[in-house]
């Protein structure tokens, strides 16, 4: 995943249109370097980022307490899946 995407979330019964970024970094040579960092958004407000290890199968959110344990790891098996 290189571009931002739209994620929907339902959390407390609202539906929440959560931005998913890609954190990647080009490198010399023109190449893309994917660091399995994702930051989440939702309008203006930052969720913090899910971070994933090198082969995309454990991850971590950094946020504070903005998405429960069980959200986060709906929007990571999302992104594992694109």
């Amino acid at each position: 995943m290189t571009a931002p995407i739209n994620y929907r979330l339902y959390k407390n019964s609202e539906e929440h249109n959560i931005t998913i970024t890609p954190v990647n970094q080009n490198i010399p040579g023109g190449d893309l370097y994917v660091k399995g960092v994702f930051r989440l958004t939702e309008g203006n407000v930052g969720l913090g980022d899910i971070v994933f290890d090198d082969n995309m199968k454990e991850w971590e959110y950094t946020g504070m307490g903005d998405l429960s344990h069980r959200e986060a790891a709906e929007i990571a098996s999302f992104i594992q899946n694109i």
